[in-house]
């Protein structure tokens, strides 16, 4: 992760958390500090961040060379005709990662993830074949998560507004408002359609939740991280170094629903956990970038089992990828969500802003979990009942032995703690 005036490279996010208002970085604001470019300016500024860092070097064998003399040959008015050039350009690459944002929108991005967030709570992201709105997860204790809005739901409309052909930007433009304000979804779930009248919130993220287990394979220390946000690894820490003040003899790590986030967050809780070996490695087109590596300094070497589903995506992956192929942690669930790619957040000259996909990511085993994402060690299907019962209805079932997820975590980290010998094994 780095940020700087001019650049944010958001390494592991499943997609902008586009339904949440931006508020402490304004990295917009570099557009308004300088001149403004014009309409034509911006277009090329566009095309040559594409042309410098897109991961896809035949540009999804499009000649990137023609379509800059087209849109350059063109000319505009206004921003706005600009606007829908560059947009233009973009869905020739067919990645819907890859995307701009008008100043407003990209005003209303979330970046930093820590703070007072305003919006409904999901991340969305348009499905690459289809084109459908999709719901990666929605955001823990958020107006969507609470009002029973699922990971996988497809977004069919938005205030009667039909989402076919409609990009991410458009439906965050649609689905954000003011405080206390409502909108309107109608979800495809399966083979059903829904509709949340969902009132949108000012929101307090604290990604971590932590407490202790009794359970029959002794006392666990539970820990729920929801996102990967700015402050996750230091309450993770926090919740690590209390649970070993108190002598538990294994964790079981729940990172169900958990859309991901950012970069250097994944990788600092991953270098909790493992002591010795590769956490991550980004490839970007010319070859590989930069390796992530564990530095010697885990907080615990007890039991570990994760619990992983299909929200749990991005920076999810990479963290749950690097314990499972350094063997640290065994995985239950079901299969994770899929997204494997790197995308730079940059801000325009008029502040705009554009997300460019410059690299894929793998696990330490090379594998590159892009639209197939990581298979647990220990399978765990929830039929769609169960699922609504215990994630909708039944809130207070999660993660005791009435969840089947954590039940089974919990069989399995009971052998874990028998063969390491002791129920209270210390580091």
């Amino acid at each position: 992760m780095v940020i700087t005036k001019s650049r944010l490279v958001l390494g592991a996010t499943a997609v902008t958390l586009s339904t949440i208002a931006v508020t402490s970085l304004g990295i917009h604001s570099r557009g308004q500090a300088l001149f403004k470019a014009s309409p034509k300016e911006l277009v090329d500024e566009v095309w040559q961040i594409v042309q410098r860092q897109y991961v896809d070097g035949t540009f999804n064998q499009v000649d990137w060379q023609a379509v800059r003399k087209e849109y350059l040959s063109k000319s505009y008015s206004n921003p706005q005709e600009a606007y829908k050039s560059i947009r233009e350009m973009l869905k020739k690459l067919e990645d819907p990662y890859t995307r701009f944002m008008d100043p407003e929108e990209f005003k209303n991005m979330q970046v930093d993830t820590s703070g007072e967030l305003t919006g409904i709570g999901i991340t969305i992201s348009q499905d690459e074949k289809t084109k459908q709105l999709v719901v990666i997860a929605p955001i823990e204790d958020t107006p969507a998560f609470k009002a029973g809005v699922l990971a996988k739901d497809i977004i069919l409309k938005i205030d009667g507004k039909d989402t076919k052909g409609m990009d991410t930007n458009q439906a965050v433009s649609l689905i954000r408002g003011e405080a206390g304000t409502q909108v309107s979804l109608i979800i495809q779930r399966d083979s059903q359609t829904k509709q949340f009248d969902i009132k949108r919130a000012r929101i307090e993220i604290h990604p971590v939740k932590f407490s202790q287990k009794q359970t029959p394979a002794g006392n666990l220390g539970y820990i729920r991280l929801n996102q990967f946000s700015a402050n996750a690894g230091k309450e993770m820490q926090t919740a690590i170094k209390n649970l070993e003040s108190k002598k538990v003899a294994g964790y079981i790590l729940d990172l169900r629903g958990n859309p991901g986030g950012l970069l250097f967050s994944s990788v600092d809780i991953a270098r909790m956990w493992i002591d010795k070996g590769k956490i991550v490695s980004t490839v970007e087109r010319q070859g590989e970038a930069e390796k992530e590596e564990a530095n010697g300094r885990a907080l615990t070497n007890k039991p570990l089992v994760v619990l992983v589903d299909k929200g749990s995506a991005s920076a999810s992956e990479i963290l749950s990828g690097a314990l499972k192929d350094n063997k640290r942690a065994t995985l239950v669930g079901t299969q994770t969500f899929g997204k494997g790619l790197v995308q730079s957040v940059r801000p325009l000259e008029d502040g705009s802003g554009l997300a460019v996909t410059i690299a894929h990511y793998y696990t330490p085993n090379g594998t590159d979990i892009n639209h197939k994402g990581i298979e647990p060690d220990v399978k765990v299907d929830l039929t769609k009942k169960q699922m609504e019962d215990l994630w909708l209805h039944g809130r207070d079932k999660l993660a005791t032995l009435a969840d089947p997820q954590f039940a089974k975590a919990v069989e399995v980290i009971g052998k874990k703690i028998a063969v390491k010998g002791t129920p209270t094994a210390e580091k």
